[in-house]
C-alpha cells in the first residue's frame, strides 16, 4: 500500500510500541473498509506471537457497525505492516464521522484504540 501524503488519523498502539496509520476509508456495497499501517512492523506471526485485530464501530446518527474480517502482511521492504479491516453493514449515506474501537490483541492482552475519522458524506 502507498501511504498517501495525508492520512486519515495516526495514533500510538500496543502501549506506544507501534504507531498506526490510517489512510482510507472506503465504503462499499454492503461493509466499509479502512486501510492502514502499523510501524514498525507486527512481529512475524511465525517468530513470535501473533497480533490479532477487531473492529467496532458508531457513526454520529446512530448506527453500529462491527467486525466483518481484514488482513495484514509486512511491506516488501520491511518497514512497516500494510493492513485492512473491514466491518459491516455499509455505513450509512448520511453519516458524517465514524467513531472506531479497533481492539488488538496480543499474549491474552487487549489493547484499544479509539479513532474518529470523517466520511465523504457532507455534514448536516
Amino acid at each position: 500500500m502507498k501511504p498517501h501524503r495525508n492520512p486519515l488519523a495516526a495514533v500510538k498502539i500496543l502501549n506506544g510500541a507501534h504507531e498506526l496509520t490510517v489512510h482510507d476509508l472506503k465504503r462499499q456495497e454492503n461493509c466499509f473498509v479502512v486501510q492502514y499501517t502499523i510501524a514498525p512492523p507486527l512481529p512475524n506471526a511465525a517468530d513470535d506471537t501473533p497480533v490479532l485485530l477487531a473492529l467496532e464501530a458508531m457513526d454520529d446518527v446512530g448506527n453500529e457497525y462491527f467486525d466483518w474480517g481484514g488482513a495484514y502482511g509486512a511491506a516488501d521492504d520491511g518497514t512497516h505492516t500494510n493492513g485492512s479491516i473491514s466491518a459491516r453493514p455499509a455505513l450509512a449515506a448520511k453519516a458524517y464521522e465514524i467513531h472506531l474501537r479497533l481492539s488488538f490483541l496480543r499474549s491474552g492482552e487487549e489493547h484499544p484504540c479509539h479513532l474518529m475519522l470523517r466520511t465523504s458524506a457532507t455534514k448536516p
